[in-house]
């Protein structure tokens, strides 16, 4: 079972349902999350504020969803760093789709630097993740050019548009696994 980490829109979420993935749980850090209104499966926020630390809070969010039977976690959007109280509990189950090809870009504004660089070549990547910032082991890598006009958004979309298809793909493989 599945359990999808969210913080905006939830368009890698949308993704996720409509390639069916056994999906039993939707968090999120943010209770205005669109993500929250695209599943009929149980969902909770978990607001930093509402928590001591982070550390509580990971702990809390990862106790919530192994309750909901959750035993692959999908970072789906999700805009906070994990900390080990919550990797812990899901030890080399904790995926991230990520808006480059890392380990190059790494980061929030990975599309943003990208185009800053003046790199020809940008992509997704799905990998699992670690304590670190975008720093886990690379799972399957899809490739997306860099066109001379493009924008932040521009580049963005066609890079949603990859992710969209790599990561119901990965996270299906690791189901069957």
């Amino acid at each position: 079972m599945i359990g999808v980490l969210v913080s905006g829109e939830g368009t890698n979420l949308q993704a996720l349902v409509d390639a069916e993935l056994p999906i039993s749980a939707v968090a999120s850090n943010r209770p205005d999350a669109r993500a929250l209104t695209r599943v009929s499966v149980p969902t909770a926020v978990f607001e930093l504020r509402d928590y001591e630390s982070r550390e509580e809070r990971d702990a809390a969010m990862a106790r919530w969803l192994q309750e909901q039977g959750v035993e692959l976690v999908v970072l789906a959007g999700y805009m906070h760093l994990l900390t080990n109280a919550f990797l812990d509990g899901f030890p080399d189950a904790v995926v991230n789709v990520h808006p480059s090809l890392l380990p190059s870009f790494p980061g929030a504004h990975a599309v943003e630097d990208q185009l800053a660089a003046g790199v020809h070549e940008s992509g997704a990547t799905v990998h699992l993740v670690d304590e670190g910032v975008d720093s886990g082991p690379i799972l399957a890598q899809e490739r997306v050019p860099v066109l001379p006009d493009d924008t932040a958004e521009t580049l963005h979309e066609r890079i949603k548009h990859v992710e969209h298809e790599l990561l119901p793909r990965v996270v299906g493989e690791l189901c069957v696994r």
